[in-house]
């Protein structure tokens, strides 16, 4: 039980990171297509 749920608040805090990483990514691009 604990591993699974290891692994499933790993999957979410990936999932997290990676929402942010594209949300930071396209604030970036936008920035400097604007620029």
């Amino acid at each position: 039980m604990s591993k699974k749920r290891r692994r499933n608040s790993a999957e979410q805090i990936i999932k997290k990171l990676r929402d942010a990483d594209a949300m930071l990514w396209r604030g970036t691009v936008r920035q400097v297509a604007h620029i």
